[in-house]
């Protein structure tokens, strides 16, 4: 510790001696240090698109992020409560949420164990969010898991230099409502600044029962001046959902899309359903703490360093029926002379985990458009999973709160790189980046052999950039990748699962010239032993996976933005694809096959259309088109999601300076505007397909006031 103290003594006293630029330069400097390690820049050779805050605010009526992303190019994104409110998940290039590396300010969001991020312990986050950055493909270096499918980094609120009070307020169908305050402190004694939001939202969601209870808090204290930036931020939230996870069978799905299977009570011979437990909830709590230090050193070193603290703990509940009581741990109890062996009895199934580390990177600017960062993390996830029995029916000696399993998860995650952008000669730029990455993972009282592994990643990244002219710019781009397995990869594999590798090559072109932005990027990835989704899930609504063998994905993606005729934007983009397994195994059959990998559309259209009749009004027309899916690899007919295609419309109206406000904006959002009948998920359990139908037409309308 006391190296540490004197190693960044020594640092800030060399930044206060190095003050060699404007302080205007030096806070744009500082501004950029923040994001440098995980970001790319536009002129860099990867597959990216970029959200500004304006445009994440166009539809930041209360919908979680992954329905904000839902027009974003090769992009496919699903609600289980069908509404965009509660339980979401998000798709890129066929790939999972798993497989989506997600980082805020630079720290890894994605579970430990699961790698999947759950959007609906953060309610509302798009409101603290100055930008996004969404990479397609395995992108630059970051920190947690290794990006499968995409990376998307987003960028917490910067700081405003006048105060102010937002109070934001929606209002929509499903009983669905979002209200939050929003401050900001402006610049106080010179160096100070301070900002937060409360958020509360609710909905009753398209699916029966699937209700939604949330709220979230963010606070953010900065310190700045020439060459310092100093932020300590605290966001969190809390989330209480009925189960939605279950979805319905095809059957069902005919006559009643809005059945939800999740507490149904049967009668004695499970003929009928003849009521519903009240609590079958999902019931958890998660909170970030986060300390990031930005230093400009001089002209060409900039710094910066975080410590991070996540905390997270909570349950989901279940009434069980006819459940055993050796499975429980419960002892056989005799009634009127009979022994009983199974009970209905209500289980919750906690985790209690914290997540802790820390980032840093030194970036060097040197001369002749040459620049290098060098950084890394460490972190350390120890999850506790256990499970109680709160009531049972009938139990011998039953004390409340039984504790009938306990295991634990400890994750060690290290990480090392450097990134280097250089001239090569005029109008050729090269790109290089290396990686190691180091991961230890155990378990204790998990399975009969608890896992006990290590694995060291070696992931190369490297890339050309032509300026061809000021508009034109071809790129080109080679990254290797490596995963470790998930703790569901060992709890459910037949065998021992194996680390995943992917060779992913992007070659591109974009235009910018004005206003006219072109982007068009063909892709190559080249799977070995791809964790592949089976199309089954577990009991808590996760996808069970397996190792595939050989396996790739090879496509096509166009995004643009091209005003027109003074009032008229039309942001069109697509994908094309092919994505099979290569030597899939089917343990059915014992055969292998070519096969489409699950869960990967060959078509994605998305179409944006926005006319400005006059200054302060903006109309948009937004339709998305997602081809057909397979919820197996199997090829299996049976098991298809159909193509569907769903067109929203959106208005906005804003006005500065209104009746004694500083601003306010008046929007209104209505989806699915030709009540299109459409099934964006699915899963297969015990050889019977189960879907999650989405919402008909549904409308959201919002007012921002702003003082």
């Amino acid at each position: 510790m006391k190296k540490v103290l004197f190693i960044v003594t020594v640092l800030w006293v060399f930044a206060a001696y190095a003050q060699t630029e404007t302080e205007k330069d030096s806070i744009t400097k500082l501004e950029e240090v923040v994001i440098q390690a995980t970001r790319i820049k536009k002129t860099d050779p990867f597959t990216q698109t970029n959200l500004t805050k304006t445009q994440i605010e166009e539809r930041n009526l209360g919908q979680d992020v992954p329905i904000l992303l839902n027009y974003l190019p090769n992009t496919v994104t699903t609600s289980d409560a069908g509404a965009g409110v509660g339980y979401t998940g998000i798709r890129v290039r066929g790939s999972d949420a798993t497989r989506v590396n997600v980082t805020i300010n630079g720290i890894a969001l994605n579970d430990s164990e699961s790698h999947g991020v759950y959007w609906v312990d953060l309610p509302d986050f798009a409101s603290s969010t100055q930008s996004m950055q969404l990479q397609r493909g395995v992108g630059t270096s970051t920190n947690g898991s290794g990006a499968f499918g995409a990376s998307l980094n987003l960028l917490t609120d910067g700081y405003a230099e006048k105060p102010g009070v937002t109070l934001q307020n929606s209002f929509g169908s499903f009983g669905t409502h979002k209200h939050n305050l929003q401050f900001q402190s402006g610049k106080l004694a010179k160096h100070f600044y301070f900002d937060g939001r409360i958020s509360a939202i609710n909905s009753d969601g398209y699916v029966d029962r699937a209700t939604s209870d949330l709220k979230s808090y963010y606070l953010s204290g900065a310190f700045r001046d020439q060459n310092t930036l100093i932020k300590l931020l605290a966001f969190g939230g809390h989330e209480k959902t009925y189960q939605a996870w279950w979805g319905v069978d095809g059957e069902t799905l005919k006559t009643n899309r809005t059945f939800n299977y999740a507490g149904a009570i049967y009668n004695d011979d499970w003929s009928e359903i003849i009521g519903y437990y009240d609590n079958q909830v999902d019931d958890y709590t998660q909170n970030h703490y986060q300390l990031h230090w930005n230093q400009h050193i001089s002209a060409k070193w900039d710094w910066t360093a975080a410590l991070h603290y996540t905390k997270g703990e909570g349950f989901y509940e279940e009434y069980i029926q006819g459940g055993s009581m050796a499975k429980y741990g419960l002892n056989p109890v005799t009634v009127d002379g009979e022994t009983l062996d199974y009970t209905d009895l209500v289980r919750q199934k906690w985790l209690d985990n914290d997540y802790y580390g820390t980032t840093f990177s030194l970036k060097y600017t040197g001369d002749h458009e040459y620049n290098m960062v060098f950084g890394g993390a460490y972190s350390v996830y120890d999850g506790d999973h256990f499970g109680k029995v709160i009531w049972s029916r009938y139990a011998a000696d039953f004390e409340k709160d039984h504790q009938y399993y306990f295991d634990n998860g400890l994750k060690k995650d290290f990480n090392l790189f450097v990134k280097t952008n250089f001239a090569i000669v005029e109008d050729f730029k090269g790109f290089v980046d290396l990686q190691v990455r180091n991961v230890n993972y155990k378990t204790k009282d998990f399975l009969v052999n608890d896992v006990n592994k290590n694995w060291l990643f070696f992931n190369p990244k490297v890339g050309l950039t032509y300026q061809m002219d000021d508009a034109n710019q071809l790129y080109t781009s080679y990254a290797r990748a490596n995963r470790e397995p998930i703790r569901d990869d060992f709890e459910y594999a037949t065998i021992e699962p194996q680390p995943e590798k992917l060779d992913d090559y992007e070659l591109g072109w974009r235009y910018q010239k004005e206003d006219v932005f072109i982007q068009l990027n063909a892709y190559y990835m080249y799977y070995k032993d791809q964790l592949v989704l089976t199309g089954a899930r577990n009991e808590t609504g996760d996808y069970i996976r397996t190792n595939s063998g050989k396996s790739h994905r090879i496509g096509l993606e166009a995004e643009g933005e091209v005003p027109f005729m003074d009032k008229f934007i039309w942001r069109p983009n697509f994908a094309v694809s092919t994505n099979k397994n290569i030597d899939f195994y089917n343990e059915s059959n014992d055969t292998f096959s070519n096969t489409d990998i699950s869960f990967s559309p060959d078509l994605i259209i998305g179409n944006a259309l926005a006319y400005k009749p006059v200054e302060n009004i903006q109309l948009s027309l937004l339709t998305k088109f997602i081809g057909t899916q397979y919820m197996t690899n199997t090829e299996d007919a049976t098991l298809k999601l159909d193509a569907y295609s769903t067109t929203d419309f959106q208005f906005q109206w804003g006005k500065s300076a209104f009746i004694g406000l500083k601003e306010v904006k008046i929007s209104a959002l209505v989806n699915n505007i030709f009540d299109a009948k459409y099934v964006s998920n699915g899963y297969l359990y015990d050889g019977t397909p189960y879907y999650f139908p989405q919402a008909g037409t549904n409308f959201l309308i919002g007012i921002d006031l702003s003082f």
